[in-house]
């Protein structure tokens, strides 16, 4: 009995423990040639989208000109709606010619707190076409790490990109950690299953990401593609797609702020 009282003890702590915790609301997105092909309605189109969000981590920044100026447009855009945000852009990434690309990840400043602006993993330069770019974020004083990850295409052997950086998280870094990003393969594929078996989970599952170019009667959704993992010390209290798009006749417009649709993970950290 005594056990037993014991035992609902800790559970109900936990449970106070952790309901005392600051929620945070994370999207991912690959935002189709994020540069100077996207104008100022459209940036401010992707900033509704995005504006409730406090974290969100960008895939497909032009690594020429135009990109770095296009996220700190959007930064400002989303700095006139209410919230102050902040932002850093990696690098472009050390790729074969033509695929070379930057990551951007920007944060509402009033949630979230950094000590450093992040950096591409070299270590995985050789095994990978695009480095994943990781950066360390607070909340409340609690340290979780974001890495912003965008494969090559299915057709590519993207499946060996993410055994890859697989080995490299489970070797080399601490959790909380989240994994954001277009891996080019559905998570329900068994390259997963050693992210899966160290505790590591999906936000979305059966939920397809990306955008057909034309609708086929009320249906216009096409891979289950992009998605968002989280560590076993990472409490997702949601997990889903925004769709932007909702009907046929909007998907040509829809085309033009992006190909993909974000993923949103809802969490608190354990």
């Amino acid at each position: 009995m005594l056990k037993k009282l014991a035992f609902l003890i800790l559970i109900v702590f936990h449970c106070v423990v952790l309901g005392q915790h600051k929620e945070i609301k994370l999207l991912s997105w690959n935002i189709k040639d994020f540069g100077r092909t996207k104008n100022s309605e459209e940036l401010n189109e992707i900033a509704e989208i995005v504006r409730d969000a406090d974290i969100l981590a960008i895939q497909e920044v032009v690594a020429g000109y135009g990109g770095a100026q296009a996220v700190a447009k959007l930064a400002d855009i989303l700095n006139r709606k209410g919230a102050k945000w902040d932002y850093v852009i990696s690098d472009p990434t050390n790729s074969p010619k033509y695929i070379t690309e930057r990551y951007a990840i920007v944060w509402k400043t009033n949630n979230i707190k950094i000590k450093n602006r992040g950096w591409l993993v070299s270590e995985l330069d050789s095994l990978v076409d695009r480095e994943p770019f990781l950066l360390d974020l607070y909340v409340e004083g609690n340290k979780f790490t974001l890495i912003n990850f965008h494969s090559r295409p299915y057709n590519k052997d993207p499946e060996s990109e993410i055994i890859a950086l697989s080995n490299f998280i489970i070797d080399s870094l601490e959790t909380p950690l989240i994994i954001a990003g277009d891996f080019n393969v559905d998570e329900k594929i068994p390259v997963f299953d050693f992210l899966k078996d160290n505790g590591f989970k999906a936000a979305i599952s059966n939920a397809k990401t990306t955008l057909k170019r034309k609708c086929d009667g009320t249906d216009y959704l096409n891979h289950p593609i992009d998605n968002i993992f989280y560590s076993q010390d990472i409490y997702k209290t949601e997990g889903k797609t925004i769709d932007f798009v909702k009907f046929c006749d909007e998907l040509e417009d829809a085309r033009k702020l992006s190909d993909h649709l974000p993923v949103l993970l809802r969490f608190k950290i354990n």
